[in-house]
């Protein structure tokens, strides 16, 4: 989600039927099989930094944690964050806050010169990392706004991370790496994981798409219940991982195999921040309807809802 022009061109997508075509970058990178391995990796995990969001009503979430980032671009960088979006970021309540019922809520909203409005928010810990020899885990229980079809066009909610070298520079991407641990468009029922690496466009990973896997939510839709979405970054052999998660299933596996040395350690071997927001249009939900979002019948008001974030480690 930061400056790229995320799968333009090279997905294709009809709203109410989820057709998809994938960018080639993305064929070759299945889910492997998690092994008795993985998952005694998984049991050792102990976590080490950890948001419930259980503050009052109306609370902004605690600024100890967390940054809120306004505007239409950081200081000094691109236009629109880099992705076509067109909402303003605001530190204004109505558009992030706690509920008081142990989550927060980021929400979008449109004011009556039609002027979007909504959240952005990324952890002021920028070292989140695997060490050599070990694991790292970063999950999320959220529920992606509950709207769907015509009113949904141009929602994009997004659960990810930036290489920390990324603050205060805001032109290395995507160089110091991006996980996208979660992405959601228009209100289809699919959740995206990408890798953003090496050098833009093209490079070893495709940019600007990036080396990408998709699924559907497991049981309820991705918009009618909460699912827990993560990532692990697991340095334990000599080859090294990135896996996806939707409720505890496999989906998506991007390997140091997949790129050079230099292009994996530039990514992953180094600390990340975590962001959690919704934008409103961008190269993203406009390539996948076809046209530009948000449009006439985008209904504003629909929160994405996150009950925790949470990081874990082993090793």
């Amino acid at each position: 989600m930061s400056k790229k022009t995320k799968l333009a061109a090279a997905v294709a997508g009809v709203v109410a039927g989820t057709a998809m075509i994938l960018p080639a970058a993305w064929a070759g990178s299945p889910a492997d099989t998690p092994t008795g391995e993985d998952r005694t990796r998984a049991g050792a995990l102990q976590e080490v930094w950890r948001a419930d969001f259980d503050g009052p009503a109306g609370a902004l979430p605690p600024s100890s944690d967390w940054i809120i980032d306004t505007g239409t671009s950081y200081p000094g960088g691109p236009a629109n964050w880099g992705t076509g979006e067109t909402q303003t970021y605001t530190n204004d309540p109505a558009n992030v806050s706690q509920d008081g019922q142990g989550n927060l809520r980021i929400t979008p909203l449109k004011d009556g010169s039609g002027q979007w409005t909504s959240a952005r928010i990324e952890t002021r810990r920028t070292d989140f990392a695997a060490p050599e020899g070990g694991t790292m885990r970063i999950e999320a229980r959220i529920r992606m706004p509950d709207i769907t079809g015509e009113e949904a066009l141009g929602y994009w909610p997004a659960f990810w991370t930036l290489g920390a070298d990324f603050r205060g520079d805001y032109w290395n991407w995507p160089g110091i790496g991006e996980f996208d641990i979660m992405e959601n468009v228009n209100g289809l029922n699919t959740v995206w994981g990408v890798l953003h690496c090496g050098t833009a466009p093209g490079g070893p990973c495709n940019e600007y798409d990036g080396r990408g896997g998709s699924t559907t939510c497991p049981g309820a839709s991705c918009q009618s219940g909460f699912h827990t979405f993560a990532l692990e970054l697991d340095r334990t052999g000599s080859t090294e991982y990135l896996r996806w998660y939707v409720d505890g299933q496999h989906y998506h596996t991007v390997s140091s195999a997949d790129l050079d040395a230099a292009t994996w350690a530039n990514a992953t071997h180094h600390g990340h921040f975590v962001l959690l927001n919704v934008a409103m249009g961008g190269a993203f939900p406009d390539g996948v309807a076809g046209h530009a979002t948000p449009t006439a019948a985008t209904r504003p008001g629909v929160p994405m809802i996150v009950d925790y974030v949470s990081v874990q480690q082993s090793g």
